[in-house]
């Protein structure tokens, strides 16, 4: 599955998997923005990773970083018109691969019960990275 969607997103956009999802939880946030720190933790990734990844965004147009005004230590990763444009096109593709491969292969309980599965793990993994 990882390797199809990652096939998907570099074709129709030329980004990683892990791009793409840095691009959509700065998509859903409120502003288009995130503090740096919060968007490491909600894509459950290293910060070094996500400095590496959002540098590659910013050279491409996609994300911007700009200072927090209430907090000297803290950085915004923000959203681009350009990243909503790249977004809006590898997100149709995105869709019908997982529908393809993973989605249309479950009955409608086993798609809850994977959903319920994940949430759980994912919880999981932010309580211990929190921990931290």
């Amino acid at each position: 599955m990882e390797h199809e969607v990652e096939r998907q997103l570099k074709a129709d956009g030329g980004m990683s998997h892990g791009e793409f999802e840095i691009l959509i939880k700065l998509l859903t946030a409120d502003g288009r923005r995130l503090r740096m720190s919060d968007l490491a933790r909600q894509a459950m990734i290293s910060k070094s990773r996500l400095t590496y990844q959002v540098t590659q965004l910013e050279r491409d147009g996609f994300v911007r970083r700009t200072d927090c005004d209430s907090d000297r230590r803290a950085v915004w990763a923000e959203l681009t018109v350009k990243g909503e444009e790249a977004l809006a096109k590898v997100r149709p593709g995105h869709r019908q691969v997982v529908r393809d491969n993973l989605i249309s292969q479950l009955s409608p309980e086993e798609v809850q019960l994977l959903g319920d599965l994940m949430n759980r793990v994912a919880d999981r993994l932010r309580d211990s990275r929190d921990q931290r």
